[in-house]
């Protein structure tokens, strides 16, 4: 050991492991009864007999490991309300609410359509008026009250005229209400609607529906139609259920109930009758828009007469959907059609298809004269009235695509998009529109498997030919990919589809590009290579890697995301291969620092350069590429040179000192782990650095030069211990290749003294006026450095730390609270074994006063 200490000279033996023993915070014991705030809460389980129907209060046993009591498990004890209600209710009565609740609520939809009710307050709140509205209130008639007629005959025959009364004017016709009185009204006539039935008067009931019904014809105001839909709809739900429950009601007798799925047969010949009486009833109504509303109001109804009743009506009532003439009103009422379908038969989907194509083929009337005309009267704009139909045939769509095959759908109506847009080039002129159904089919298709065998949809893509529109819908479709892509992917149908979404996005990139811009594309292009696995397949991965290198060689953000991706893939390999390469891997790590080596010149940023080659470098050095990474840190070390005084930092120029300085200080940390080339001498990438390091133009008024020369000193320190700090698997360091060899000892010892004398030249150079603050903080700093891990034994070096203590006090400059500390730190320091040289040290550094 003696011998060791004799060469090292400058440097004090350090032992690493009694060091981080001695910084160790003092482990204080905390027995298990105490209280702590981040003691975990022990949360009992409670064995709780169950509650009598009486109320008998339980009885309960537990065992905790913990005192403390979890507020949350009190519940467990059994004994809240609802707990007792249930325990206590009547098994049969619940069980025929339930049937009851599941009879009344039982719906062939699954949960996951989006019901009608969700949809009703946005139409409501959108589609408002100020102008004024009129509608016509059902006034009643006298006639036939008060006699009771037994034959039925009779009473049929006073029914139809009751009707007939009311089509022939019973109503009274109100002007010039606001929007909210003819919500009022409506809500008058649906409560109207529920009286007359409550009491008895079902032909009166059924006059307020035919009332309502013919209020969906009149478009006066045709902003509101919308909205008057909604509220007329109601009322006609309303109706149909209280039909339906009454003739059910009907079928239900002390002896038996209908099941839930009944058929035909179940149902006795008065429900029959009554129900036929119902559809005779309003088909004897004669306008169509009414009979066609109060008969689709009650379709359900059918079941009761046939198996086939339902999907005998729905092609009937699409036909008649065909006899009106405003297509507003068309849609609206193809909507209702197939709201009430899809409540009793969503499985007919021909007949709601149906549906929907009647309405493309009658689309086309909206450019005729009768509604252009009707428009141009009531002060409507084309952009404004196309909206009106927008909730028809947003709820026409969920309809006939529910639970329809998307793989099949979705590539039928873009193929029809394309057939219809592509002659003359007409998508150039809508644009705006094509790009709202792209981002429609990607905001419901998250399975981009799925999404890109789409047979049209690449097709559809390229009808985008405008470039800026084109990039705009690419980074529409990559924002989805990242935000709904969970799990890495090889498919090669997304990479392939991915792969020409992204190089268009690159190829937009010119000199005018802003660089906001950039950083927006770069960020998507790196999302997505971030997604691409191939899992234990790395040379899979590294071409991948290639192919995405000369497709996006114009983002320098995304050249060194593939760099790191690189990077990663080698000490994945060396992770798998426990560090003990085979001659295979070997070779596939070697060409990821190929990879790296090739790509970062051809970046921009010198600090990204710099950094890539030390993290490079330390990869390289990590899978046992020793040349390689000699390679890495030469280059390096031939750049800094080219460090310009000033950089662009998120666009506004700073100073590159502090940058450079930092990189340094990480380089230096690699440096010492980092063997001796054979051929090319003792620390030869450390006198490299420091060549460079001394014939940088430095700024005038910096002292990072020396800042600098301080690190190589604490380098060249930890350089000449028996032992380094750390050290990388299977990487002989120079403390393991030199074994205290005396010649690279020395040599470390002459370039501790040529920095030292670089040092010593630069605080001589700082003794003015306005830089001796410089001086003392600098002078005290090397103080520091040469007390942390200089051996102050050797008594120049002990000479030099006194004289640095004065010169830091010299002229009143230093900082005198710090200085104490120092002292102090130094004298407890020279109790510990071996330091006692200290204390003669301290005798020697006086603390001086200002004055």
């Amino acid at each position: 050991m003696a011998p060791w200490r004799a060469l090292r000279k400058h440097s004090r033996g350090r032992n690493y492991k009694a060091e981080f023993a001695s910084c160790r915070l003092e482990a204080v014991p905390l027995e298990f009864g105490d209280y702590h705030p981040l003691k975990p809460i022990t949360v009992t389980e409670s064995k709780t007999k169950k509650v009598s129907r009486k109320g008998s209060t339980s009885s309960t046993s537990s065992s905790s490991s913990s005192s403390m009591v979890d507020p949350l498990s009190s519940v467990l004890d059994g004994t809240d309300p609802l707990s007792m209600f249930a325990a206590t209710a009547d098994p049969a009565a619940t069980d025929s609410s339930r049937k009851r609740r599941d009879r009344d609520e039982n719906s062939v939809v699954g949960s996951d359509f989006e019901p009608w009710a969700s949809k009703r307050g946005e139409i409501l709140a959108r589609y408002t008026t100020t102008e004024k509205l009129s509608i016509n209130l059902f006034m009643g008639s006298e006639k036939g009250k008060g006699t009771v007629t037994s034959a039925m005959s009779e009473k049929v025959r006073t029914r139809l005229e009751e009707l007939d009364d009311f089509e022939e004017g019973s109503q009274k016709e109100l002007l010039n209400l606001t929007q909210q009185d003819y919500v009022n009204r409506i809500e008058e006539l649906n409560q109207s609607l529920k009286d007359a039935w409550a009491s008895d008067q079902k032909v009166k009931a059924l006059k307020i529906v035919i009332q309502c019904s013919k209020l969906l014809s009149d478009t006066s105001v045709i902003q509101f139609y919308p909205s008057k839909f909604v509220l007329i709809t109601d009322i006609l739900d309303t109706f149909g259920k209280l039909v339906y429950e009454r003739i059910f009601s009907m079928c239900v007798d002390n002896r038996s109930v209908l099941p839930d799925h009944f058929s035909p047969e179940n149902v006795n010949d008065t429900a029959k009758e009554t129900c036929l009486n119902w559809f005779f009833k309003i088909a004897s109504i004669r306008e169509l828009i009414p009979r066609f509303y109060v008969e689709a109001s009650i379709l359900k109804c059918n079941k009761f007469l046939s198996k086939t009743g339902i999907s005998e009506c729905l092609p009937r009532l699409t036909c008649m959907i065909r006899g009106i003439g405003d297509p507003l009103v068309s849609v609206y009422a193809r909507a209702y059609l197939c709201r009430v379908g899809m409540e009793v038969a969503p499985h007919l989907k021909e007949s709601l298809n149906k549906n929907f194509f009647d309405f493309l083929l009658t689309f086309k009337q909206i450019h005729g004269d009768t509604v252009q005309n009707q428009l141009v009267v009531q002060g409507v704009e084309l952009p404004s009235y196309l909206p009106l139909y927008s909730p028809a045939m947003d709820w026409i769509f969920q309809c006939i695509s529910y639970h329809a095959p998307e793989k099949r759908e979705v590539n039928t109506v873009l193929a029809d998009v394309i057939k219809h847009m592509t002659p003359d080039r007409a998508f150039e002129d809508s644009y705006p529109q094509l790009q709202s159904i792209i981002k429609k089919v990607i905001a419901h298709f998250h399975d981009f498997s799925v999404l890109f065998s789409v047979e049209k949809f690449l097709p559809f893509l390229d009808m985008f030919q405008k470039e800026s529109v084109r990039v705009e819908v690419c980074k529409c479709i990559m924002e989805v990919f990242i935000k709904h892509q969970k799990e890495p992917t090889k498919d090669p149908v997304i990479l392939n589809a991915l792969l020409h979404v992204c190089k268009t996005m690159h190829d937009s990139v010119n000199a005018l590009t802003l660089e906001d811009e950039k950083r927006m594309l770069a960020y998507l292009i790196n999302g997505f290579i971030q997604m691409v696995s191939f899992g234990r397949d790395f040379e899979q991965q590294l071409s991948f890697y290639v192919e995405a290198r000369s497709m996006f060689c114009n983002l320098e953000p995304v050249l060194v995301q593939l760099i790191h991706s690189v990077n990663r893939l080698a000490m994945e390999t060396r992770k798998v291969m426990k560090g003990n390469h085979s001659r295979k891997t070997a070779a596939f790590v070697r060409a990821c620092v190929a990879y790296c080596f090739i790509t970062i010149p051809s970046l921009g940023g010198i600090f990204t350069r710099l950094n890539l080659y030390l993290h490079s470098g330390q990869v390289a050095l990590a899978n046992q590429c020793l040349s390689q990474a000699d390679a890495f840190f030469k280059a390096a070390i031939s750049l800094i040179p080219e460090v310009p005084k000033m950089i662009n930092i998120d666009g506004k120029m700073r100073p590159s000192e502090s940058f450079l300085l930092e990189f340094l200080c990480n380089f230096f940390s690699t440096l010492l782990i980092v063997p001796d080339h054979p051929e090319h001498g003792v620390l030869f990438l450390v006198r490299e650095l420091l060549n460079v390091i001394q014939d940088y133009t430095w700024e005038d008024n910096s002292d990072d030069k020396i800042r600098i020369y301080t690190c190589v000193l604490h380098l060249l320190s930890a350089m000449s211990q028996e032992t380094y700090l750390y050290h990388i698997d299977k990487v002989d360091s120079n403390d393991s290749l030199y074994g205290g060899d005396t010649k690279f000892l020395a040599e470390n010892n002459k370039l501790c003294e040529t920095v030292m004398a670089q040092i010593l030249e630069h605080l001589k150079t700082l003794a003015k006026d306005e830089a001796l603050k410089r001086q003392s903080s600098l002078g005290l700093s090397f103080f520091n450095s040469i007390l942390a891990h200089g051996d102050l034994r050797n008594n120049r070096l002990n000479q030099l730390s006194v004289n640095l203590w004065h010169l830091a006090q010299r002229h009143g400059c230093a900082d005198t609270r710090t200085m104490i500390k120092t002292l102090e730190y130094i004298k407890k320091r020279s109790k510990h074994p071996d330091m006692g040289h200290l204390t003669e040290l301290a005798l020697r550094l006086p603390l001086q006063t200002r004055t």
